[in-house]
């Protein structure tokens, strides 16, 4: 708990002279998100406000919108935690990617459409993977997707999305496994951007549908096994 505070700590710059109960939720859902604090951390009031260097109130009311997006949980008597997702949660997660996602490429419409995003994320990855660094692949990953959905233009699909993204690292940072989970998707991620650069988005469709239930059915299998395992007697 120590570093993960320290790197509060650090982020206590971002709120700058107006900090508010929303720039704080920003801060504590990328810190979730990157797994500084793990699925299941009870999260302190004391320790965070005091690193923040936000009220009581300010934090009580961002916990309340991370509870909201349901990346936190209160339990009576007990506290806030990060959220541990079920089996059910992953399920809808991917239900609810196929939906927007999809839908995303299906009403592009005509290009020209900027694509710049798309290629430094798939930059990004190759990166990642030549150093080995499979957590930053995994990052890489998701910033393809956030980029994808970006080209709706749309700040209500980008918001709804920026929830759904961090619940499922939820999920991954419990998996544990970042090289499984995320090596073979690099190809394919390149394959989608390939095809709408050649203004195929019939293709890019195509591919994204199968590249969603094939991570699905991975992701699935290995967050079973760990929910499984853990409550097994």
């Amino acid at each position: 708990m120590a570093e993960q505070l320290a790197g509060l700590a650090d982020d206590r710059a971002l709120l700058g002279r107006t900090s508010t109960a929303e720039r704080v939720s920003d801060i504590l859902r990328s810190r979730i998100a990157e797994g500084y604090f793990p699925p299941g951390t009870r999260l302190s009031e004391d320790s965070i406000g005091g690193a923040l260097g936000v009220s009581r109130n300010t934090l009580r009311e961002a916990f309340r919108l991370l509870t909201h997006e349901r990346l936190l949980v209160h339990e009576l008597n007990r506290g806030v935690f990060v959220r541990v997702l079920t089996v059910e949660d992953v399920e809808d997660i991917y239900r609810t990617r196929a939906l927007v996602e999809c839908a995303v490429v299906r009403g592009l419409g005509e290009s020209p459409y900027s694509l710049d995003g798309l290629r430094a994320s798939v930059t990004e990855g190759q990166v990642a993977a030549v150093e080995s660094d499979w957590k930053g692949l995994g990052t890489a990953n998701f910033h393809f997707h956030r980029e994808l959905v970006a080209l709706a233009g749309s700040v209500r699909t980008d918001e709804l999305m920026r929830s759904v993204f961090a619940e499922l690292r939820l999920a991954f940072h419990l998996v544990d496994e970042p090289r499984r989970l995320h090596e073979p998707y690099l190809q394919r991620n390149r394959q989608i951007l390939q095809a709408l650069e050649a203004r195929d988005a019939e293709e890019a469709e195509r591919l994204l549908a199968v590249y969603l239930a094939d991570s699905s059915d991975r992701v699935l299998k290995a967050y079973r096994r760990k929910v499984e395992g853990d409550s097994a007697p």
